[in-house]
């Protein structure tokens, strides 16, 4: 008799077992597909729009996909807490649809246990969501913006357009008035300026990009050039005249942003600034590292740290559906309901960004939502858990 009570035991914690690892797997599984695909269709989207780098910056084409690679973990941290949330609703809903959650309660498995399961395994989602913003995302957004950095122009067919004035390229300025089918520029306007009170002005009727010596140089066919050195103007004419196009530097923005530095390096600023009451951080050599930029440094650490705090909240507000039933005539309803509280609970996060203070204790309250959230979304689940069981 014992011996057919233990075997009976084992079977049913075996039971219990395989169940949970086939509710988490099929989360996870769906999870994955919907992260992926979602990830991939926004990252394709974004990466139209940077054809810009290529085509007006004259960017080639490896700079280009190195760019757009290197953003890909930024797009899948952004749609991370949706993709989550979205996975335990639908499969969870799917469960429920399929009566295969009767086979939990047959095997002497509670709701809350479900709950209590896939609750502990949500921190393990929280804490993957922390390491991946606090050193994956700002590592690649900085060798992205790298990528730019160390970068020069090389198509410069691209972006030089007639009857516009392009100036893509830092402190150069270049207007033609049009462009022939073999790429010769006519009536060309050329401004360089190397300071405030210095600059190079070219007027060339005819204009021609050539590659000399792996340089891009612009030809130019009789013009004029005018110079201003020391509030003094020097001009002469030219019938052939040739500008060097390499080493050139673009526009684009290439600074290191705050949300590139490392949160080892925001955080040592913020101590510094702090602590050491210095208005700027220079020997740490972190970019934007100032008391003006302050709010921004600790908004870049409350959204890599404390607001992957809201995925336990987003995972228990989908396990919410174990509560209820198909058979209640408001399922339908009520699942609407839960998707939106969701929904709302990912914009709210993600707002709260804006209301970060330059003062850490001020920001308390900020840090504390979250946390008060889960205690209070999970004392919600059991009361609803045991007011029903009280019915039966």
């Amino acid at each position: 008799m014992r011996v057919e009570c233990y075997i009976y035991l084992n079977y049913h914690i075996s039971m219990k077992k395989i169940l949970f690892r086939k509710l988490l797997f099929d989360c996870l599984k769906f999870f994955l597909i919907t992260i992926m695909g979602i990830s991939i269709i926004v990252w394709v989207f974004q990466a139209v729009n940077y054809l810009d780098i290529l085509v007006e910056d004259g960017r080639n084409y490896i700079v280009y996909f190195q760019f757009t690679f290197l953003n890909f973990p930024k797009i899948f941290s952004k749609i991370y807490p949706f993709a989550l949330f979205l996975s335990f609703y639908y499969v969870i809903s799917k469960y429920e649809n399929n009566n295969e959650l009767v086979i939990f309660w047959s095997h002497g498995i509670s709701k809350i246990q479900i709950i209590n399961f896939i609750f502990k395994a949500s921190f393990f989602f929280m804490i993957l969501q922390i390491l991946l913003l606090t050193f994956l995302v700002p590592k690649t957004q900085d060798l992205a913006r790298s990528t730019l950095r160390n970068s020069n122009v090389n198509f410069f067919d691209n972006f030089l357009k007639p009857k516009k004035f392009n100036d893509t390229i830092k402190n150069v300025t270049i207007y033609s008035e049009n462009k022939q089918s073999d790429g010769s520029l006519k009536n060309i306007y050329i401004k360089k300026t190397t300071s405030p009170t210095e600059f190079e002005i070219l007027f060339a009727k005819t204009g021609v990009i050539k590659n000399l010596n792996n340089k891009q140089i612009l030809v130019l066919f009789d013009g004029q050039n005018i110079k201003s050195r020391n509030n003094k103007l020097d001009s002469f004419s030219f019938s052939k005249s040739d500008f060097n196009l390499s080493n050139l530097q673009s526009n684009t923005t290439t600074y290191k942003k705050t949300q590139e530095n490392s949160s080892i390096e925001l955080i040592k600023c913020y101590y510094n600034l702090i602590y050491k009451k210095s208005k700027n951080n220079e020997n740490l050599k972190v970019e934007n590292c100032s008391i003006q930029n302050l709010s921004n440094i600790l908004g870049e650490l409350y959204k890599r740290i404390i607001i992957p705090f809201y995925i336990p909240i987003l995972i228990l507000v989908s396990l919410s559906l174990v509560t209820i039933t198909k058979e209640n005539s408001n399922f339908q309803k009520i699942k609407i309901f839960i998707f939106l509280i969701g929904f709302s609970i990912i914009i709210f996060s993600e707002t709260t960004i804006r209301f970060v203070e330059s003062d850490l204790f001020a920001n308390f309250k900020l840090i504390i939502i979250p946390i008060l959230m889960v205690f209070i979304f999970y004392q919600i689940i059991i009361y609803i858990d045991n007011l029903k069981f009280k019915k039966i």
